[in-house]
């Protein structure tokens, strides 16, 4: 089974510098260092092994490899066929459809994205856990970014801090707007008498979403949406605090017979790809239950 490595040649700007400068601009965590140390990685120059003391010098070639990971015990890899979007040795983008957790859970320990993702890396023989960076709710459609190594999920978890990592998604709400472009600041807290609901409470997390009308329809609204944050479940959360609830959503009050999940989809990503260092962006349609809603309105 293949192992997560990183490598570099060293140029003149680099020369001089010890492994463990070098590493920490290149942002290898002290955590990840220690992993590799004690867990089984290794750092070669040259293929022949060093230590973080060594001497960087014009030319050489370094090679940092990391412990071979262990998927999580309660993520079983299965045979699930994945909508795979992109895929290289670092990332996955995959489309995920409407009634698929992300992760599994005590109602539905099988059957997750995270299942199919380790059921896919045995297939291609990679021995790692299933690092979702960007969750959907199990009724929500579309793009999620995975990362394919611990690594590369902690600078993508550290850019999606930043804003790095954007999310576009498309909705139908019920009702129509006033204006064609909007922002909803209005803080997220966990509802006192559920364990999933959530509400707007002053107490809350700071929450921040932008819709643009796409076009209005006698009983619905087809909306475009960008979270400024990313709070459970914020745009459901914060369609229905504006009146304009997501169709579908009988958790906040969104109408049910139209639509048997909330019209909720992430149609587009863009993040900076973390080792190739260049800017990736990604979009798909919407799925057929929303496309087919919009038909029979118009």
């Amino acid at each position: 089974m293949s192992r997560f490595m990183l490598q570099w040649m060293i140029t003149s700007q680099d020369e001089g510098q010890l492994i463990r400068e070098f590493l920490k601009q290149h942002e290898i965590s002290k955590a990840a260092l220690t992993d590799i140390k004690f867990k089984g990685g290794k750092i070669a120059v040259n293929d022949e092994e060093v230590t973080v003391r060594y001497p960087l010098k014009k030319g050489d070639v370094l090679k940092i490899l990391f412990p071979q990971e262990e998927p999580s015990e309660g993520v079983k890899g299965e045979n699930i066929p994945l909508s795979i979007v992109y895929e290289d040795e670092y990332v996955l983008v995959i489309n995920k459809p409407a009634g698929m957790n992300s992760i599994p859970s005590r109602e539905h320990p099988n059957g997750s994205l995270a299942n199919g993702i380790v059921g896919h890396y045995k297939k291609i023989g990679l021995q790692a856990t299933a690092h979702i960076v960007t969750r959907l709710d199990r009724d929500t459609s579309g793009l999620v970014l995975v990362a394919k190594a611990r690594h590369v999920h902690y600078l993508l978890s550290k850019l999606q801090k930043e804003v790095g990592v954007k999310r576009t998604y498309q909705a139908l709400v019920a009702g129509h707007f006033n204006q064609e472009n909007g922002t909803i600041i209005a803080p997220i807290a966990r509802k006192s008498s559920s364990i999933i609901e959530r509400e707007v409470n002053p107490l809350g997390q700071y929450a921040c979403t932008h819709y643009h009308v796409l076009r209005t329809f006698p009983s619905m609204t087809h909306i475009e949406l960008r979270l400024e944050t990313g709070r459970t479940h914020q745009i459901r959360v914060h369609m229905a605090h504006i009146g304009h609830p997501l169709l579908g959503d009988d958790l906040y009050g969104g109408c049910i017979s139209t639509i048997r999940r909330q019209a909720l989809h992430c149609c587009r990503i863009s993040f900076h790809h973390p080792v190739l260092k260049k800017t990736m962006e990604f979009a798909v349609k919407l799925p057929e239950d929303m496309s087919n809603l919009i038909v029979a309105n118009s």
